[in-house]
C-alpha cells in the first residue's frame, strides 16, 4: 500500500470512517458481555503466573488469561499451525466479525485490511525454542523443534487473521511499534479506507505474558511487584498482560449500504516518535500527538469527555502524561482513566483494548474506572476515575498509546449521535 506518508496524500480526511464491530480476550472478561460487566465492575485481572516456572523471582504476578483454549472457538484454522498468540487475535476477530455481523463470505471479493499490532509476537515459542536450545547445548546434540521454528515469526499473526476468516483478497501487515502497536493498527486501518485502498479493515493486537519479557523488566526493576497502580503516590512500576483485541472498520458508506450497526467514529488519528530515549517519552512530543489528532478529528479539546491515558504505573511516566493532559486540555481537564489497571499492559492490544473500553463507556454511558489507586499524587493532578466506574455521557474520547523507543499514537473516537443527519447522505462524507 505504500508509505503512511503517500497514504495521507492520497487520503479524503471527509470520508467518514466507522467502529461496526469488535472482539476481546483479556484477564477481566472474554467477548463483549464479560468485558463490559467488567469494566463497569473496576475488575482487577491479576493473579499468579502460571504459563511457566517462576521459581527464583521474588515476585511473579501479571494478567494472563488462565484456562482459555483458541482452538474451541476457531472454525478453519489447523490446531497447532499458529502460536497462541495469532490463534487469539483470530478468535478476536472472528468475534468482531459476528458482533458487527459481516459475514467473511460477504466481503471476501472485497478489499481489506488486516493489522495486527505486537510487541513480543509469538513470544511463548520463542521462550519455548529458547529452552530447547539450552537443553540441546547441553545434552550436546538434537536440533530446535521445526514446528515452533515455522510459526515464530511475528508476519504470520495477521495471516492467522486472514486464514481463520478465509479472506484472501487483504493486505495483511504486522505493525510491531510496541506499546502503541494497537492504536497504530487502528491508524493503518484509518488510512486504507480514507486513501480508498480498502473497503473494510480488521485490526488490533494481540500478546502473551512470556518468560522473555518478564525476566528482562524485572531486573530493569520496572515491573509492579503486587498490581499496577496508574496515577498512585506509591505506583512502583506496569504488568504486562495478554489477550487481543480487534475491531472491524468500514466507512459509513459501506456500513450504511448492508444495515450494519454503527457503535463509534473513528474521527482521528496521530503519530510521532521522540527518537531520543527508549521508554521515557517527551512530553512536548507527546502533546503534539494529542493536538494533532484532536485536529485530524476537527475537535477542540473542550469537547473531549475523557482520555483514556497510557497510564502505565511508572513514576516518570504517569507524571509526563498527566502533566501532558493539563497542558493540552488546560487547567480543568477532562477524566483520565488508566485501564491497564484492570487488563494490564497488554502490549500490542493495549491501545486496541482501550479503544475497545471507550466504545462501550460511549454505548452504556459510562467511564471505566483507574482500580488499585488508593493515594493522590502531587505530580498527577488529574481525575483519574478511581475505585469504580463513573456514569457520564461519553461523546468523544481520546485513546493514547505510547510505545518504547519514543512511538507515539493517538485515536479519537466520536459518539455515533455526532453523525446525526450526515449518517444518511449519500457519501458519508463530513459536513
Amino acid at each position: 500500500m505504500g508509505t503512511e506518508a503517500a497514504l495521507r496524500d492520497r487520503s479524503d480526511p471527509d470520508l467518514r470512517v466507522v467502529v461496526t464491530g469488535f472482539g476481546v480476550i483479556s484477564s477481566i472478561g472474554i467477548g463483549r458481555d464479560e468485558f463490559l460487566e467488567a469494566l463497569r465492575a473496576g475488575r482487577c485481572g491479576v493473579s499468579p503466573i502460571s504459563g511457566w516456572d517462576t521459581t527464583g523471582f521474588r515476585y511473579a504476578n501479571a494478567h494472563e488469561v488462565p484456562g482459555f483454549d483458541p482452538q474451541a472457538h476457531l472454525r478453519r484454522l489447523e490446531p497447532g499451525r499458529f502460536g497462541k498468540v495469532g490463534a487469539q487475535a483470530a478468535v478476536a476477530a472472528r468475534m468482531a466479525m459476528r458482533d458487527a455481523g459481516l459475514d467473511p463470505a460477504s466481503v471476501r471479493d472485497e478489499r481489506g485490511v488486516v493489522a495486527v499490532g505486537t510487541t513480543c509476537g509469538e513470544s511463548l515459542d520463542v521462550d519455548a525454542l529458547a529452552a530447547a536450545e539450552v537443553a540441546a547445548g547441553r545434552d550436546g546434540g538434537g536440533g530446535l523443534p521445526a514446528e515452533l521454528a515455522r510459526r515464530v515469526h511475528p508476519g504470520r499473526l495477521p495471516v492467522a487473521v486472514a486464514a481463520e476468516l478465509g479472506l484472501t483478497n487483504v493486505e495483511a501487515v504486522t505493525i510491531p511499534t510496541v506499546c502503541a502497536a494497537g492504536n497504530y493498527a487502528v491508524g493503518y486501518g484509518l488510512d486504507a479506507l480514507r486513501a480508498g485502498e480498502a473497503d473494510y479493515a480488521v485490526c488490533g493486537g494481540a500478546d502473551s505474558v512470556s518468560r522473555m519479557a518478564f525476566a528482562g523488566f524485572y531486573r530493569l526493576r520496572a515491573w509492579a511487584r503486587e498490581r499496577c497502580r496508574p496515577f498512585d503516590l506509591d505506583r512502583d512500576g506496569f504488568m504486562f498482560g495478554e489477550g487481543a483485541g480487534m475491531l472491524v472498520l468500514e466507512t459509513l458508506e459501506h456500513a450504511r449500504r448492508r444495515g450494519a450497526p454503527i457503535l463509534a467514529e473513528v474521527a482521528g488519528f496521530a503519530l510521532n516518535c521522540d527518537a531520543t530515549h527508549p521508554t521515557r517519552p517527551e512530553r512536548e512530543r507527546v502533546a503534539e500527538c494529542v493536538t494533532a489528532a484532536l485536529r485530524d478529528a476537527r475537535v477542540e479539546p473542550s469537547e473531549v469527555d475523557v482520555v483514556f491515558a497510557h497510564g502505565s504505573g511508572t513514576r516518570i511516566n504517569d507524571a509526563m502524561e498527566s502533566a501532558m493532559v493539563r497542558e493540552v486540555f488546560g487547567a480543568e481537564p477532562p477524566p483520565v482513566t488508566a485501564l491497564k489497571s484492570m487488563v494490564g499492559h497488554t502490549q500490542g492490544a493495549a491501545g486496541a483494548h482501550s479503544c475497545i473500553a471507550a466504545v462501550l463507556g460511549m454505548t452504556h454511558g459510562f467511564i471505566p474506572p483507574t482500580v488499585n489507586f488508593v493515594t493522590p499524587d502531587p505530580e498527577c493532578p488529574v481525575d483519574c476515575v478511581p475505585g469504580s466506574a463513573r456514569p457520564a455521557r461519553v461523546r468523544t474520547a481520546v485513546i493514547n498509546s505510547l510505545g518504547v523507543g519514543g512511538n507515539n499514537a493517538v485515536v479519537v473516537l466520536r459518539h455515533p449521535a455526532h453523525l446525526g443527519a450526515d449518517a444518511t447522505a449519500p457519501a458519508g462524507r463530513r459536513p
